[in-house]
């Protein structure tokens, strides 16, 4: 996921925060390189009228598998650590 800003030692509620802002624009970054979309075409494909083939629905779910699970490894620190 893209570097977001350090919010410093102990401030987890920030720190996931920001993690969940950045997530959208990752996701939408990295299924318009596995796509080949522009931005323009990503929010395009969004619309209720646009029909996706078989291929870009893979493509679309392997990576919000992908940026999901790095988004819960990344917050692993936080698991058991604080209860």
């Amino acid at each position: 996921m893209k570097q977001t800003i350090d919010p410093g030692p102990g401030n987890m509620l920030k720190d996931i925060y920001s993690r969940l802002i950045a997530f959208p624009i990752f996701f939408r970054d990295h299924v318009g390189q596995e796509c080949l979309w522009s931005t323009p075409t990503f929010y395009r494909k969004m619309r209720d009228v646009t029909i996706l083939s078989n291929a870009e629905k893979e493509k679309i779910i392997a990576v919000f598998d992908e940026a999901f699970e790095e988004l819960w490894d990344y917050c692993e620190k936080y698991r058991n650590h604080n209860r």
